[in-house]
């Protein structure tokens, strides 16, 4: 199942986690020949564009599918489907209707992707899709981070905050 329906998620189907080491799995050999032929700023630059396109397009499915519209109420309830499995261990800090932060002690998707030796590039395979999700879900939702795990930090600090359109 693609990334643009895990909130329709029924038993027995994948995970966000799994998902993403079955990506990485299929990117890390396309990923090497970019990297061979166009050179490694190219290559990521390729790869990051990618996912972050891919990120806002299942963001915007997500938002079609939510019922009474997106808020940052119905954004916090989607939280779950990336640390089902364990996938992050998060402390909540605030969760408001204006303001939602964590802090994630634990990224199993920065271990997933290390142990796939692609621990240079899990940045651009997962972190970064990140405040690309709210510019598809509602870009009124924004994302503040300043460290992240995947990057040699104690833990990521998300402070996502909902600003009102100007003149509203």
């Amino acid at each position: 199942m693609a990334d643009d329906a895990p909130g329709m998620a029924t038993d027995g189907e994948l995970g966000i986690l799994a998902r993403r080491k079955i990506e990485a799995a299929i990117l890390a050999p396309i990923y090497a020949e970019m990297r061979a032929q166009l050179g490694e700023e190219t290559a990521q630059g390729i790869l990051d564009k990618a996912i972050r396109e891919a990120a806002i397009a299942a963001a915007r499915n997500f938002a079609a599918k939510t019922p009474g519209g997106t808020s940052l109420r119905s954004f916090q309830e989607l939280q779950h489907l990336w640390t089902q499995d364990d996938a992050l261990t998060i402390d909540v800090v605030k969760a408001t209707d204006t303001e939602f932060h964590y802090d994630v002690r634990r990224c199993r998707y920065a271990e997933t992707y290390r142990a796939m030796g692609l621990g240079a590039i899990g940045h651009l395979l997962s972190c970064n899709r990140d405040a690309a999700f709210c510019v598809g879900y509602d870009p009124r939702i924004k994302l503040e981070r300043t460290q992240t795990l995947m990057q040699g930090a104690s833990h990521c600090d998300f402070r996502y905050r909902l600003e009102e359109p100007s003149g509203a």
